[in-house]
Parts: structure tokens; C-alpha cells; sequence
């Protein structure tokens, strides 16, 4: 394999990748013999074609896509780490050439880590933030432990009213006609929540258990379902089942149920303290995230729009990862949400330019400060890691790849240049 690349504007780079004749009919070779038996040739036995039999009467092209399928990916591993580039997108590959006897020749264009200007990173100036904890924000805490510890009685004798948890049977019709997505049995569905749409459930407020009724309401404009958009339908809807919450009492034996405390008066004293904590962390992270936006805006970058992509398609990805563990897929978000992939992707854009903005300069901050990682502190991140997964830290180091170590220490530079950075700051 040979390997020519050629820098190109806006931190983007072309790779022109040549890989012998004899590479080449090596990996046509093992397509005929991965296709032949899909291919019925008269004469022949099913799989017992001749190669040169099967190229006549397909042409000669016929192996060429599955060869350079073949050859590509460890041709382009290869080339990636013999062309000492910072890579940070997917390639964008083009056949140039691919001929039985020649040279197979193809380019694969990707974005590279830009070059940065770094600019003033120490000595900020930043506004010092009051810390404190209310007794509206205590009793806010607590309220929350009260819903959440809260349980569902059954009602009959009685109307619903807001607040409540209705099952229901509904069916929703359009112009007469029932309308896929706008049925359902034994719904539930929390009163006042604004979860369904329009009136829907300021309608069902005063209707009693086993009632019967019909309900009026208008899709938004921008609702997802373009059918559905803008129109009023009809839902035929049964009430089967009336569920009210019970709050317990608010005195010490509810102390005592959920916390280590005996008296409610050390329970709220543990809840200020807890409070105070997280308001504590929650401003060191604000002042990174200060500090770091203006080193950004003093700094001057080009990032290559493949970079943002694939940073914004990892962002996606993660998130429909995180909402697919609470039993939803993205399709039901964006019918909840009004959005559709276009938008949604686009939405993710700003913060994927932050994210990459962000790591760019504090790696530059690790680069100019030439900030290291001990052994020492390695061991002590792998410790961590093994805790928060419950595994033995020798089981972990096992599943760490080399280029994978070299991310964590990358990383813990990284929050050096953090720490750095809020250290030289001027609080004011």
C-alpha cells in the first residue's frame, strides 16, 4: 500500500490510498467465492461456476464492489495511522480506480484537528456568586419527598376533579373515520399534566366512573402528523377508573420513614446542608463553564463542518440511547415533541460547536502548560472507574484498548487545564 495525502482548506485533508494489483485479485477472488453460490449459470451446478464463466456473463465489474469493500477498511486503518493526522470525522471515501490487473486507487477526504489560537486563559475576571439555601427552596425539596412517597386510593363516590389519575378508554375520530395512533385501552392519564392535547383533560374534570362521553378538541398546527395538523376530531372515551393521591403527614414518623433522622427539624437541617452542597457544585461548574466561554471567545478557530457533524450525530445517538432506557423511541419523542429528525439533529448543533470548542482549547491549555498524568493518577482514575461499574480494577484495565488508556489520560490533562484555569481566575 502506498499513501499520498493533500491538505486542504478548512482543516480538511484527502488521503489518495493505492493498494497493489496482486491485493486487489486477492480480494475479487474471495467475492466470487463468497457470491458463487448465489448465482444459477446454466450448465453449471449451483456454486460450481467458473469465475471466468460467471465474469463473462455479468461483467467483469461484477466481484469489484464486494473487493473493494473488502480492502477498504483495513487499507484506510492503515493509511489513518501511517499519515500521523489528527482525524476527527468520518472519511468520505471515492473509488478513483479499480480495474482486474491494476492498482486499486481510492481517496478518502476527512476533517483533521484544527489549529487553534489560543488566547488569554489566566487572570479572567469573574463575578464571585452568593451561595445560600431559602426556606421556600427547603420546602420545595420536601413537597417533592411528599409527592414521591404519596400513594393512589381508589375513588367511587365522587366526580374527577383536577389532580386526580383517570383510567380511560379512548378512541379519536376524524371526519367520521378512526385514525391510526388515536386509540387506546386503560390509559392512564394524570389529570392537569397538560400531557394530552388541548382540552382533553379540562373536558373530563366533573365526569363520574362508567360515564360514557364524547370530547372535542383540535390538533396543534405543528403537530407532527401532517393529517392530524390544525384539524378537530372526536374522541368517544369511557372513564373505567378514578385514582386520587394521598400526601402523607408532614411530622417526625415521616422523618423517621425516609431518612436516618428522628425528628423532622434534623431532617430539614440534613436537607439545607444537602441543599448548600449541591448549590456548591452546581456554581463551581457555572464558573468553569464562565471561564471557559471567554477563553473561547478569545481564542480563534475554523472547525470543519464534518467535525460538527459527526459530533452532532454522536449527540443524537446518545440521547436516543438515554430516553430508549425509559422505554421510549425517538419516533414516539418527536410525535410528543412536534419535531422530526432534521430539526432535531439541527437542534443539537450549538451545543455540539460548544462541546468541540471547549475540548479544543483546554487541550491547547494541556499543550502550552505541558501538563502531564502521573501513574499514580491513572491508577487512582481506573480505581474509580472500577467502582462506579462494581467491577475489579484488573477487569477493567482488560477492556482498556491502548489508544483507550491514552483517552483517559488525555482527559485527566484535560481537567487539569480546568483546575488550571479556575485557580489563575480573579473572583470579584
Amino acid at each position: 500500500m502506498s499513501l499520498k495525502v493533500e491538505n486542504l482548506e478548512k482543516s480538511m485533508a484527502k488521503m489518495t490510498i493505492t493498494v497493489s494489483a496482486e491485493e486487489l485479485e486477492k480480494a475479487i477472488q474471495k467475492a466470487y467465492l463468497k457470491n458463487r453460490n448465489k448465482l444459477a449459470i446454466q450448465g453449471f451446478r449451483k456454486g460450481k461456476a467458473p469465475r471466468s464463466v460467471i465474469e463473462n456473463i455479468y461483467g467483469v465489474g461484477v466481484f469489484y464492489e464486494d473487493a473493494a469493500n473488502e480492502l477498504i477498511p483495513s487499507a484506510y486503518e492503515n493509511a489513518a495511522k501511517e499519515s500521523k493526522l489528527e482525524i476527527v470525522s468520518r472519511p468520505d471515501i471515492e473509488v478513483e480506480q479499480i480495474e482486474k490487473g491494476k492498482e486499486f486507487i481510492f481517496t478518502a477526504t476527512v476533517a483533521v484537528k484544527p489549529n487553534i489560537t489560543l488566547g488569554e486563559y489566566k487572570g479572567i475576571e469573574i463575578d464571585k456568586k452568593e451561595i445560600t439555601v431559602t426556606d421556600e427552596e427547603i420546602t420545595e425539596y420536601i413537597d417533592k419527598e411528599l409527592e414521591k412517597n404519596s400513594r393512589l386510593i381508589t375513588v367511587d363516590n365522587r366526580t374527577i376533579e383536577d389532580g386526580d389519575i383517570v383510567t380511560l378508554d379512548f378512541e379519536g375520530f376524524l371526519d367520521g373515520e378512526s385514525f391510526e395512533g388515536g386509540k387506546a385501552e386503560d390509559y392512564s392519564l394524570a389529570i392537569g399534566s397538560k400531557s394530552f392535547i388541548d382540552t382533553f383533560e379540562e373536558q373530563l374534570i366533573g365526569r363520574s366512573l362508567d360515564e360514557e362521553a364524547e370530547i372535542n378538541v383540535t390538533f396543534p398546527e405543528n403537530y407532527q402528523a401532517e393529517e392530524l395538523a390544525g384539524k378537530p376530531v372526536l374522541f368517544k372515551i369511557k372513564i373505567k377508573e378514578i385514582k386520587v393521591k394521598e400526601i402523607p403527614e408532614l411530622d417526625d414518623e415521616f422523618a423517621q420513614d425516609i431518612s436516618e433522622f428522628d425528628t423532622l427539624e434534623e431532617y430539614k437541617t440534613n436537607i439545607k446542608e444537602t441543599l448548600l452542597e449541591d448549590k456548591e457544585k452546581q456554581s463551581k461548574t457555572e464558573i468553569e463553564n464562565e471561564l471557559i466561554d471567554k477563553i473561547i471567545e478569545n481564542s480563534q478557530m475554523e472547525l470543519p463542518e464534518p467535525m460538527v457533524g459527526s459530533r452532532t450525530e454522536q449527540l443524537a445517538n446518545d440521547f436516543a440511547q438515554r430516553i430508549s432506557y425509559q422505554g421510549l423511541s425517538m419516533e414516539q419523542y418527536f410525535q410528543y415533541t412536534g419535531m422530526n429528525k432534521m430539526s432535531f439533529v439541527e437542534s443539537l448543533k450549538p451545543q455540539a460547536i460548544k462541546s468541540i470548542e471547549t475540548r479544543l482549547v483546554l487541550e491547547e491549555i494541556v499543550n502550552k502548560e505541558e501538563l502531564t498524568v502521573t501513574e499514580e493518577e491513572y491508577e487512582s482514575e481506573i480505581e474509580k472507574m472500577a467502582a462506579a461499574y462494581k467491577l475489579e480494577v484488573d477487569k477493567i484495565k482488560e477492556t482498556i484498548a491502548e489508544n483507550e488508556m491514552d483517552q483517559i489520560k488525555l482527559d485527566i490533562a484535560v481537567q487539569k487545564a480546568i483546575d488550571l484555569v479556575v485557580s489563575e481566575s480573579k473572583l470579584i
